[in-house]
């Protein structure tokens, strides 16, 4: 498959600069990764701009169902998503990706006032909130780089606004351990409801995208693509690490390997060393031997029921469930109830 580079848009200036996502965080995070026993290391950092860019190629691959699953739900169901959440919403996006699902959402929802995308990646947030800019003129975009995993301020909602809602597609709470998912939806929870002085007659909720659990060979499939896109996305982590940080890995000496662990319910991705080496971070030494693995991702897949009780943990009610016909991937829409 050829990736194409992304196009130049106009520069966009954001709100404040990521700051967690910035070099050093990636090397304090590096060395943390490095020095532990297994090593492992946040999927976040797959994210600069190229590893952004081989994200997007694999949600085109034949294997990769959750993309176009999702799309359709959403496409089935856009009308229905919009009256449960609102008109005159505000749209929180967790995590923003190339734009095709939230302009869905976006395109259903009866007189949209602000559209804030949140992204660790500054290249990819400016590549994708100009476009939207240009599509909805009507709308205020106003993008936030940051890591939304870590504590975050949003602005203040709009005083016209009737509803402030978020959107976390694309299976993404499957990247996190089942009780860093709650702390997760907690958090979300909290940005959402604002501050205390915000009125309680606002609607407020989430829509998250949720994989099911599945016959293995379909996950291994999707992980594993025949093409190799999803192997150039793990070992770009490396490729990031050699330009950005100046580490020498010798990227032809590792392998992608991904597999399900079904005791846990979630695909497992690794870079796997194929020889005993050493790499150099910052002045510092870090061996691997041979067939010692790097954990790059986890991607839980959970039932619907559990699912929903892991959004209760977090405060919210769970509400609507849309799912396809062969029960591969679900849309949960979550109501938060006032404080």
């Amino acid at each position: 498959m050829n990736v194409h580079p992304l196009r130049q848009p106009k520069p966009v200036a954001l709100p404040f600069p990521a700051a967690d996502s910035g070099t050093q965080a990636f090397a304090d995070a590096l060395h943390s990764a490095l020095a532990q026993r297994p090593k492992r290391i946040s999927p976040k950092w797959f994210y600069d701009e190229r590893g952004s860019e081989l994200f997007e190629a694999i949600c085109e691959l034949p294997e990769y169902y959750p993309t176009r699953t999702e799309l359709g739900l959403l496409e089935a169901h856009a009308e229905e998503i919009a009256q449960l959440i609102g008109p005159q919403a505000e749209v929180v996006e967790f995590g923003a990706g190339a734009s095709r699902k939230v302009r869905l959402l976006l395109d259903a929802l009866v007189k949209p006032l602000r559209y804030l995308p949140i992204d660790i990646s500054g290249e990819h947030l400016q590549a994708s909130v100009e476009p939207l800019r240009q599509d909805y003129p009507e709308l205020e975009v106003t993008p936030l780089a940051a890591d939304f995993s870590q504590p975050l301020k949003l602005p203040p909602v709009a005083e016209e606004a009737q509803a402030r809602a978020g959107f976390f597609p694309g299976s993404s709470i499957g990247n996190f351990e089942p009780a860093e998912a709650a702390a997760l939806l907690t958090r979300f929870a909290a940005m959402l409801r604002g501050s205390s002085n915000s009125s309680g007659k606002r609607q407020r909720g989430l829509l998250v995208g949720v994989d099911l659990v599945k016959p293995p060979a379909l996950l291994h499939a999707a992980y594993n693509d025949a093409a190799g896109v999803t192997a150039q996305f793990n070992l770009n982590l490396l490729v990031r690490a050699n330009r950005e940080l100046g580490t020498d890995f010798d990227v032809d000496a590792f392998d992608h390997y991904a597999f399900y662990q079904p005791e846990q319910q979630r695909i497992e991705m690794h870079l796997l060393s194929r020889r005993a080496q050493s790499v150099q971070l910052q002045g510092r030494q870090y061996a691997f031997e041979a067939g010692e693995n790097l954990h790059t991702e986890r991607s839980y897949k959970y039932t619907v029921a559990q699912f929903q009780a892991l959004a209760r943990r977090a405060g919210f009610d769970p509400a609507q469930v849309w799912c396809d016909v062969d029960q591969r991937f679900s849309l949960h829409w979550l109501v938060l109830p006032p404080a």
